[in-house]
């Protein structure tokens, strides 16, 4: 029988401990093997609850037993989750864990300990939370030079720019609702202002081209400046605004940022709607894959740790290659990368004139209902675009084509 001892016992921990329980046969048959909660850690007690006798508030008890063979680490955070992971794998335990911060930060080290000690880190529910996409990415799409993942990677926003769309509501009144829901944390400010997304995106960059990518060196926008003009503009061109977590390889050179996007109905994510999360890969030879699901809540995102669990029950003497080294991919400025843009306006003939001067404008957008004014830029870099946008007076947002 597998020892497993889980670090956390809020909402991803106690769902760990129900689909062990709920499904402990069918995860039994596909293990080989008994899996068995020995341990939950956590500050609180939970007097009456089922984990109550199996409760330790000291992780030395945890490290020291080597019973344990597996640690699933859902404390969320790096303070603790650090240097808890990193003591269980230089004792010998695998480690599962869905904490993006920690994987984003110290994935390609703790990677490391593992291979020396000859056990597994596996991190799964990091990203997408009960989507599969990392295990995809490191042993299916091998074969791949992987020209470009970009993906829906955090549902509060989605679900905010959903509401808002569907029912022409500003971004403050949906963030409200989705807070009342649920979905937004009372400090919304890691998913609204694109944090989260891309800590996402720079573990699937550090996956994809096998080098450590930092959070901090990729670009990142949140959506909080959207309003119901550009949503009621973009859809009178046929287009969707989504938060996008992209990386791409462009003649050799690595570009990656979170920022609002707008996209076609041709696109693989303009479906993706609500708290759902999707991300595209395209490979030099498959071409587009597509990976959806619910990237988050209490159940997905604790089948997600409990399938890294079995893998790590089925490789209890086989230590997992994850190519993910620790030196660092220095990121191309995006500053180079080119694209269209779309610029909303006061919708005044003086900024029309100015905007016709500037950007050669031959067509203004209009939506019923906006009070603004729009139009799309040809294909330019972000630096060239910059230097355009400084001359114009009236831009009320600008938002980049996919």
């Amino acid at each position: 029988m597998a020892k497993v001892a889980v670090l956390g016992y809020g909402t991803v921990g106690s769902g760990v401990v129900d689909v062990l329980e709920f499904n402990r046969d069918i995860i039994a048959q596909r293990a080989k093997e008994k899996i068995d909660v020995k341990y939950v850690l956590d500050l609180r007690d939970f007097p009456g609850d089922k984990v109550e006798k199996m409760l330790v508030h000291d992780f030395d008890t945890i490290v020291n037993d080597d019973e344990v063979e597996i640690v699933a680490e859902v404390l969320g955070g790096v303070k603790f989750a650090y240097p808890y992971v990193k003591a269980s794998l230089e004792n010998g335990k695998s480690v599962v864990t869905s904490n993006k911060e920690l994987v984003a930060k110290y994935g390609a080290e703790l990677l490391t300990i593992a291979k020396e000690k000859n056990v597994n880190f596996f991190f799964e529910a990091s990203v997408g939370g009960g989507i599969p996409i990392i295990r995809p990415l490191n042993e299916c799409l091998t074969a791949e030079e992987i020209c470009e993942i970009t993906g829906i990677l955090n549902g509060t926003t989605n679900y905010i720019l959903t509401k808002m769309s569907k029912e022409g509501l500003d971004f403050g009144t949906v963030l409200k609702d989705a807070q009342d829901k649920g979905y937004a944390e009372r400090n919304p400010e890691a998913d609204v202002e694109g944090y989260d997304a891309c800590r996402k995106i720079a573990i699937l960059t550090s996956l994809a081209f096998g080098k450590q990518v930092d959070f901090e060196d990729i670009y990142t926008e949140g959506i909080t400046s959207i309003t119901p003009d550009d949503i009621k503009l973009a859809a009178s061109i046929g287009r969707s605004i989504k938060l996008l977590a992209s990386s791409k390889c462009v003649d050799g050179n690595v570009y990656a940022m979170v920022t609002p996007g707008m996209i076609t109905n041709e696109h693989p994510l303009y479906g993706v709607e609500d708290v759902f999360n999707a991300v595209m890969v395209e490979g030099n030879m498959v071409g587009r894959t597509m990976f959806y699901g619910k990237g988050a809540g209490k159940l997905p995102t604790a089948s997600a740790v409990v399938a890294d669990i079995v893998a790590a029950v089925k490789n209890k003497d086989r230590h997992i290659e994850v190519k993910w080294d620790t030196d660092k991919l220095a990121l191309s400025d995006i500053s180079s990368s080119a694209k269209q843009f779309f610029v909303r306006i006061a919708d005044t003939e003086e900024s029309r004139i100015e905007a016709e001067k500037i950007f050669g404008v031959e067509e203004f957008i209009r939506a019923e209902g906006a009070v603004d004014c729009a139009f799309v830029t040809g294909v330019m870099t972000e630096a060239q675009f910059a230097e355009k946008e400084a001359k114009l007076t009236g831009i009320r947002n600008r938002i980049r084509l996919q």
